[in-house]
Formats: structure tokens, sequence, C-alpha cells
């Protein structure tokens, strides 16, 4: 079975966040990048095919030189190989279109995703490449079993959980649940060292226009300062929910 993850390079949720150009672009100073935390959980699935099925597992993401250093960590943890198309992740539509790319020419049989990124929250990447492909489709998978060209799959839906069976070619957005977070791994130093060694492969981007364009980020509102209320004093904190916070 051949793997492919789908990585994305994102902030750490310790860094400070600010904006340059009047409130225009991200400013990446001081900023620690990591992997995508739902897309170390499809990486930590892909591992336990690798050693349980023998499945070769790639990596690819769509970025600049910068993001490398996710790469070689994703190596390191034991993927086989790496793809990294040349290009800045504008948006959702141009990342699904270089990632499609990489799949219709690679022959895989699974793809993982994260079901979304931490950063901008999109949540559309994975769905997009199905389309694009007619890949079958699962998304919030919190559970993945492969047996030959079959897969069962479990995921998350509004109030439960939902159990489907397929067929490969499938790709899925995974998210916590398919793997533990006691599961995941750092890399040893053994690891480190060979992933030096690994294929780490730089392609162009394919001509594909975006479908978005940032006009302006805008931080969340600063906390008001907050109010106490004597427990005694029902009266007055229901007055405040109901008049000031509104939530009653």
């Amino acid at each position: 079975m051949k793997i492919l993850v789908c990585i994305s390079s994102v902030p750490d949720t310790t860094s400070k966040i600010n904006f340059t150009a009047d409130n225009t672009a991200f400013d990446t100073n001081g900023v620690q990048f990591v992997i995508n935390p739902n897309d170390e959980f499809g990486l930590t699935r892909a591992m336990w095919f690798k050693e349980k099925q023998g499945a070769t597992v790639h990596i690819a993401t769509v970025g600049l030189a910068t993001v490398e250093p996710v790469m070689r960590k994703a190596l390191a943890i034991g993927a086989d190989e790496a793809i990294r198309v040349d290009a800045a992740p504008t948006d959702g539509l141009f990342v699904a279109n270089q990632l499609a790319a990489i799949i219709k020419d690679g022959g895989y049989d699974l793809v993982i995703a994260g079901r979304e990124s931490i950063d901008y929250n999109g949540g559309m990447v994975p769905g997009m490449i199905a389309s694009m492909l007619g890949m079958n489709f699962v998304n919030t998978c919190i559970q993945l079993e492969i047996e030959g060209d079959k897969a069962k799959a479990v995921r998350e839906i509004d109030g439960g959980k939902e159990t489907l069976e397929t067929s490969l070619p499938l790709i899925i957005g995974g998210q916590k649940g398919l793997v533990e977070e006691s599961d995941l791994r750092i890399p040893n130093m053994r690891g480190i060292m060979m992933a030096r060694q690994k294929k780490l492969e730089v392609i162009p981007a394919t001509d594909a226009a975006k479908g978005t364009e940032e006009v302006r980020y805008e931080k969340p509102a600063p906390k008001g300062p907050v109010k106490l209320v004597d427990p005694d004093k029902l009266d007055e904190l229901i007055s405040l929910l109901h008049n000031e916070a509104k939530v009653i």
C-alpha cells in the first residue's frame, strides 16, 4: 500500500501573532512553526500501516524553503520520502490543485490529510482533492482500518459517530481520535540522522489560480475586565447575564 500524508506547516499555538503591511500580511518574525496537529495524527496512523502492513509512506506539502525543517521532522518520525511544491500556499484551492497533481501522478492508494489546519481553519483542501480526482472521501475521520483494497472508517458526526465501508483509493480528513495524543511520536536521534539522507524532492507549482485573496486581518477584540458579583446577589448576576452579556 502506498500512502501520501499531506502536511501543513503552522504556527505553534504558543507563538505571539502579529500582522504587518497595514494588517494585510502575517508577520512570521519570531514565530515557531510545527506540523499541523491534525496532520500529525494522520502521519502517526500512517506509521502504523507502515509497521504493521508494510506500507510505503510519502509526505507532501506546498510551501517555500522555510517549511523544510517541519518536513524533516516528519521524515525523522518515519516517512520514507518527501515532496515540496515550491510555492507559497496562497489559499485552499491553490493548495488542493498542487496536491492533486502529486496524487494523480503518484499512484497512491490512501491519502491522509488533516480535516483542517489550525492557522486558517479552512477545512476545504481534502474535500477539494477528492472532488478533483474522483476519489472516495471520509472527513472528520477518527478511526481507519485497511484490509486489502477495502477500508473501514469511523467519522465524527453531530451527536455521535458514523461507521463507513469503502474502497481504495481513498482520501480522509483526519483529526484527534485517529490516534491518541499519547501515540504521537518524538523523533529520536537515529531518526533525525536518517532523515538527513532521505529524499526531499522540490518540484515547481502547477499553473493554478487561487480562488481567494486576503484583504485584511483582525485580532479578536480584547477581553473586558472581569466583573465580580457577590454570591448572595443572584438578581444582580441574572441582570448582568441578561442585559450586558446577553447570554440568557
